[in-house]
């Protein structure tokens, strides 16, 4: 009875064997890298940039295994589209990638041989035929003015300045600048000290006897000169 069982195990086993081909360990493993592959990217947060520009530059990550997939990959491949700053990047299991945008923020209109430029709260400068829909902001005029410009803007945000009051800045290469307002009001700002000067100009341009005033000048310190 025992020499029976060995027999019919025996040939239990040689059929299993025969009958057996190496690609079946593989269906499963087949079925997972199938789950997971990469079938859509979601665009959230983009105000200024197209979505579709975003997609186009990431063709190539359609159908990679999402565990795979790196922040640094994704950048690496949107780095050239412009007034994108960051990108923070979320995996929603199996299949789906979501990209959040953060964008700079287009600052003003800079004339330079004889070009128009967005100039952008990165210093970028961007072709402005591009986006020519921004034709509403100040104008920034003055060589060298792009690499100073972020710099004064921020100093101005700083001590409170009304920058929607701001309709053109003029750069001078001794670093100083003059802001001309809305109504036609020229404010000149010393190359040092800064701060104190930007608080002094928000105290008169709100003073009723300099409302008048075409121009308030504030490049000699502790002096005011008024035309």
């Amino acid at each position: 009875m025992k020499k029976f069982y060995r027999i019919f195990l025996l040939l239990i086993l040689l059929i299993t064997l025969t009958t057996f081909t190496p690609s079946e360990l593989n269906t499963f493993p087949k079925k997972k890298n199938f789950l997971f592959k990469i079938k859509n990217v979601e665009i959230i947060e983009n105000q200024i940039i197209n979505k579709q520009e975003i997609k186009e530059k990431l063709t190539d990550v359609y159908g990679k295994n999402i565990f795979f997939v790196k922040k640094n990959d994704l950048e690496k491949s949107l780095k050239s589209i412009e007034f994108l700053e960051k990108i923070e990047v979320k995996k929603k299991y199996p299949d789906t990638i979501i990209i959040q945008i953060y964008e700079t923020k287009p600052l003003g209109i800079f004339f330079k041989k004889n070009q128009k430029y967005l100039l952008d709260s990165s210093s970028k400068l961007i072709d402005f035929n591009k986006y020519d829909f921004f034709d509403n902001l100040p104008s920034i005029f003055g060589d060298g003015a792009e690499k100073n410009f972020v710099i004064f803007f921020k100093q101005l945000q700083n001590n409170n300045f009304p920058i929607k009051r701001i309709n053109k800045y003029y750069y001078f290469q001794i670093g100083r600048w003059d802001i001309r307002l809305v109504n036609d009001q020229i404010i000149k700002f010393p190359p040092n000290k800064m701060a104190e000067a930007i608080q002094k100009s928000v105290e008169l341009i709100n003073h009723q006897d300099f409302k008048n005033q075409n121009i308030i000048d504030l490049r000699i310190h502790g002096k005011i000169v008024v035309e």
